[in-house]
C-alpha cells in the first residue's frame, strides 16, 4: 500500500483508524480529510484535528439524543470515542500528561455513552481484584457484550475475552473481537489490566508481567454469570498482550482455546530496539545510575520524545529509564513455561511487524500444537495487528475458534 506519511508513527495510526471503519469506530470520508488537514509528523496539528473532529462529533450526539435519535446518537459518539483516543496519545509529546489524561477522559464518557445506546445495551462490568502492590481490592473496570439481553435469558453462550495491550483504548477492542463475537451469537468482554485504561489512569494499577494472576479473576467472575458456557471460553491478547495471553495461559488452564496477536516472547526487544549498543551494555550490568542519566542527557535536545517515554513508563509505575527497561526485559517467555501451555492457541504473524518481528515464528515454536496464522502486505494486512483488515482478520480468528468450539465435547 502506498504511505501517506513518512512518520511511522503516524502511517501506523492511519491504519488503524481507516481499519476502525470497518466497524463504525470511524468514517473513511471524514478520516480522509483530516489527514490531509495534519502535517506530517507534527504531533500538535494531530491533536488539534482529531480533537477537533471528536468535539463536533460529541455535540451532534449531544444534539441527536436531545431529540431521541439514539441511533444517530450513538454512532456520533463511538466515532467521537476513536478521535478522542488517538488524540490523547498524541498530545503527550506535545501538550503534556495532563492534556493526555483529559482527552482520554473524554473518549472514555464518549465510549460509554455510545455503548449504552447499543441494543441490547452493553453491561458495564466491575471484576474484583486484589492488587498485591498497593495492598488492598480494586476492581477492574470492564464491559460485556452479547448478542440478546443477557439478564432475561438463560442460554449459556460461547464467551471471548478481550485483553487490549500496553496502550490501546477500549473501543479498539469492538474492532478486536468483540463485535464480530456478538455477530456470531457469542458474548464477549473486555477489561482495563493493571497498567491499561482505567485500571492506570483512575485507579494507579500498574503493569504485571505474571498475567494469570489478572486472567485468573476475570474467568472467575465470567464463570458466575448464567449466560457463560464455562466449556466455551476463550481469550484474545492484542498487541502486548501478545506476551500477557501465553504467560496465562501457562497456568490458567480452564479457557478452551487462546489467541495471541501478535505472538510476543520478549516485550523488551520492543525498548531495547531503539538504545546504542553501548546503552544496552550499561543496562545488562545494571548500572542504574549512570544508564538514568545518560538517557537524560540524549533526550534533553528531544523534549517530545522523552514526554513520549515517560508516558510509555507509567504503566511500570517509575520514573527511572533503567527500572522501565528492566522491567519490560522481565517479560519474557522461556521455554519451560511455555510448555505449560496445554490450550489450542492461535498465533498470527503480519508481514512487517514493527515491534517484535519473528516472535510469532519463535512462540509457534516454543508452544506444541499451536497454529501459526500468516497475514499478507498482498492481502493489506501487513503491520503490527493487521490494522487495515479487520474483517478478514476477524474471519479467520474467528473460524479457528469457532473449530475449537465445536470440538468441545
Amino acid at each position: 500500500m502506498r504511505r501517506r506519511f513518512d512518520d511511522d508513527g503516524f502511517e501506523f495510526d492511519r491504519l488503524i483508524l481507516l481499519g476502525g471503519a470497518y466497524r463504525a469506530l470511524t468514517d473513511a470520508g471524514e478520516l480522509l480529510v483530516a489527514f490531509d488537514e495534519v502535517t506530517d509528523g507534527d504531533e500538535d496539528s494531530w491533536v488539534r484535528v482529531f480533537s477537533g473532529l471528536a468535539e463536533r462529533l460529541e455535540a451532534q450526539a449531544q444534539a441527536s439524543a436531545s431529540r431521541g435519535r439514539s441511533q444517530s446518537a450513538r454512532s456520533a459518539d463511538l466515532r467521537a470515542s476513536s478521535y478522542f483516543a488517538t488524540a490523547a496519545a498524541h498530545a503527550v509529546g506535545s501538550q503534556g500528561h495532563d492534556a493526555a489524561t483529559a482527552l482520554w477522559e473524554r473518549h472514555r464518557a464518549a465510549w460509554d455513552r455510545a455503548v449504552a445506546a447499543f441494543d441490547p445495551p452493553v453491561e458495564p462490568l466491575s471484576v474484583p481484584y486484589t492488587d498485591e502492590a498497593g495492598g488492598g481490592s480494586v476492581p477492574l473496570e470492564g464491559y460485556f457484550f452479547s448478542p440478546t439481553a443477557s439478564a432475561s435469558v438463560g442460554e449459556r453462550r460461547p464467551t471471548i475475552i478481550l485483553t487490549n495491550g500496553s496502550d490501546g483504548p477500549v473501543c479498539d477492542m469492538w474492532s478486536a473481537g468483540a463485535a464480530a463475537a456478538v455477530e456470531r451469537g457469542w458474548n464477549a468482554m473486555t477489561y482495563d489490566g493493571p497498567g491499561q485504561g482505567a485500571s492506570l489512569y483512575r485507579h494507579g494499577l500498574h503493569f504485571r508481567g505474571d498475567w494469570e494472576a489478572v486472567l485468573t479473576p476475570v474467568v472467575d467472575h465470567l464463570l458466575t454469570r448464567p449466560d457463560v458456557d464455562p466449556d466455551r471460553l476463550a481469550v484474545i491478547g492484542v498487541s502486548q498482550a501478545g506476551y500477557w495471553v501465553p504467560r496465562a495461559l501457562a497456568f490458567e488452564h480452564r479457557l478452551a482455546a487462546g489467541v495471541a496477536d501478535p505472538g510476543v516472547t520478549r516485550v523488551g526487544d520492543s525498548w531495547l530496539s531503539h538504545l546504542p549498543e553501548s546503552m544496552v551494555g550499561i543496562l545488562d550490568e545494571g548500572d542504574r545510575a549512570d544508564f538514568d542519566a545518560f538517557m537524560e542527557v540524549g533526550l534533553e535536545d528531544s523534549p517530545q520524545a522523552l514526554a513520549q517515554l515517560r508516558w510509555r513508563m507509567d504503566p511500570y509505575g517509575t520514573d527511572s529509564f533503567f527500572d522501565a527497561y528492566q522491567a519490560a526485559r522481565a517479560m519474557r517467555l522461556d521455554a519451560a513455561t511455555a510448555s505449560q501451555i496445554s490450550t489450542p492457541l492461535l498465533i498470527t504473524s503480519p508481514d512487517h511487524e514493527q515491534f517484535w518481528p519473528g516472535q510469532s515464528e519463535e512462540l509457534h515454536q516454543l508452544v506444541s500444537g499451536s497454529t501459526l496464522a500468516r497475514f499478507t502486505e498482498s492481502e493489506g494486512a501487513s503491520w503490527h495487528c493487521e490494522p487495515a483488515a479487520r474483517g478478514l482478520r476477524d474471519e479467520r480468528v474467528m473460524d479457528w475458534l469457532a473449530d475449537v468450539f465445536d470440538g468441545v465435547a
